[in-house]
């Protein structure tokens, strides 16, 4: 009888053991798949707004430096359909929120570099004059840096600013901000641009 409880019971030792093995095995696998999917994502994302997240493409962003609330707010509001970007679908349709923070999480970690594009310091100092007028600042920070859903605007595309602030003023853009709608209402073209060409050299 002793013989045989023994046994038993360095069964069930070696049973536990051996669940315990297998519960670690799948949470390392998993982790591991999760890493190699973030890993994939971001090389995603980086073809087209740049291996350092600062965009070199026309009319897209630069994430790096972007609030990383902000990102994580902009990939959920994509992928549930609230804010539409049609070259953004596939890649957020399926996109898990784990893989939501990782990529904030990444993105909002790297330099803010200005793109290649020229500024015009006409334009600029035109543009300083109407956000002073506008009070830009108040949500965006007198840096410009941007802070919870406030999107950073320093160092920023030109281009592609120009074209978000005409598409927000227009309320052509789909899921947009209806403070910024209010705060942009009736500006010129030529203003917006000004605008744009002072906080992207900030």
């Amino acid at each position: 009888m002793k013989s045989t409880a023994r046994s038993t019971a360095s069964l069930t030792h070696n049973s536990l053991a051996l669940l315990g093995a297998v519960v670690l095995s799948l949470f390392a696998s998993h982790a591991v798949a999760a890493e190699v999917g973030v890993a994939a994502r971001i090389r995603q994302c980086t073809t087209c707004h740049g291996a350092d997240g600062n965009s070199q493409t026309p009319k897209i962003p630069s994430l790096a430096g972007q609030p990383e609330f902000f990102i994580l707010n902009q990939l959920i509001l994509m992928r549930e359909g609230v804010r539409e970007v049609a070259i953004m679908t596939p890649f957020v349709k399926d996109l898990t929120d784990a893989d939501a923070e990782a990529l904030a999480k990444h993105f909002s970690a790297l330099e803010a570099k200005r793109s290649d594009e020229t500024i015009d310091p006409g334009l600029a100092a035109r543009g300083g004059a109407r956000v002073a007028a506008l009070h830009c600042a108040s949500c965006h920070l007198p840096s410009f840096v941007g802070h919870d859903q406030m999107p950073r605007l320093a160092k920023q595309r030109i281009d592609y600013m120009v074209e978000s602030l005409k598409a927000i003023r227009d309320s052509q853009r789909a899921g947009g901000d209806s403070l910024m709608t209010a705060a942009v209402a009736g500006v010129s073209d030529a203003d917006l641009e000004a605008l744009a060409h002072y906080v992207s050299s900030q």
